[in-house]
């Protein structure tokens, strides 16, 4: 078990500090939809023009059905690594054309196949739809990833609720004595409890998208929907990236130290002066996560002869 803790607001040069923290003064705090309406019309925003993208997408018949997700390679060709990428969106408003350009900058820094799934969304698609396409895509990698793309390195990350399908993913994959086929793991600001019945889950419990996601559910402590409550063991290195601004800071922490408890490798990473969401910004200290994490990715990958 190893918990390593980074300084970085004695690392970061002062000027990307200020800078940055100029950006957010600048820069209404986003809300998030309130009500189905809303929700549609953020959706509706999330518009990516195809010829910005190199990004491929599939849709794969996994299990009877269709899960789409988009594919982007390494401009060399040279590919060292899968990295399977949830993206954000609090369960109800994810969509993987919107990861295309961080994708392909992580493709081209590391090396590595980024596979982004447009897992289904609520309220249309409530828990436990989510989580049960990113299993499926996950477990699909393990069929064809040396096939496909030649290597059989694999890594998994995702941004907020993509944070939490990535940890509830890898409970089922471990389950199934299959999580440490995965080198490691990028959880970046995930919420963890979304049942209220911890002091950090209670900050969020209002929240429109839980309400979609599990308003269904009697027991939100289930681990597949709330992972802080479950058996954490036996799961792959971990770095957790969150800002110190982060409204889910608490619950990103309370991660950490549930996964160390556990007998887990984690690496915790907590930039200053930015919110949540921060690493899709273009501030120097979300520059420097994007450089940390892809660093991170790459020493995971590295260390995995497969």
């Amino acid at each position: 078990m190893k918990l390593a803790l980074t300084d970085l607001v004695e690392q970061l040069p002062g000027d990307d500090v200020t800078i940055t923290r100029a950006f957010y003064a600048s820069r209404l705090a986003g809300v998030g939809p309130s009500s189905l309406q809303e929700l549609l019309v953020a959706r509706a925003s999330r518009v990516v023009e195809p010829t910005a993208t190199r990004a491929v997408e599939h849709t794969l018949d996994i299990e009877g059905r269709s899960v789409s997700v988009r594919v982007v390679t390494p401009k060399d060709g040279v590919v060292n690594g899968v990295y399977l990428y949830l993206p954000g969106g609090g369960f109800y408003m994810s969509s993987a054309a919107s990861a295309d350009a961080r994708s392909t900058r992580l493709a081209d820094a590391v090396g590595v196949a980024v596979v982004t799934v447009d897992y289904r969304l609520a309220p249309e698609f409530p828990w436990p739809a989510a989580p049960d396409d990113c299993e499926a895509v996950a477990l699909w990698l393990l069929d064809v990833a040396a096939e496909r793309f030649g290597t059989a390195r694999l890594a998994i990350g995702g941004m907020s609720a993509g944070a939490t399908l990535v940890t509830t993913t890898l409970l089922r994959l471990r389950d199934r004595g299959l999580a440490h086929s995965f080198s490691g793991a990028v959880l970046e600001a995930g919420t963890y409890d979304v049942s209220a019945q911890t002091p950090a889950g209670r900050t969020i419990s209002d929240e429109y998208f839980i309400e979609v996601y599990v308003g269904h559910v009697d027991d939100r402590t289930l681990p597949d929907i709330s992972p802080t409550f479950g058996d954490l063991s036996g799961l792959p290195p971990t770095l957790v990236v969150v800002g110190s601004e982060d409204v889910v800071l608490a619950e990103n922490l309370s991660m950490v130290a549930r996964l160390s408890a556990a007998g887990n490798d984690v690496d915790l990473r907590l930039y200053p002066v930015v919110p949540h969401g921060f690493t899709n910004h273009p501030t120097p200290v979300a520059r420097r996560a994007a450089l940390d994490m892809g660093a991170w990715l790459r020493n995971r990958l590295d260390s995995n002869p497969a």
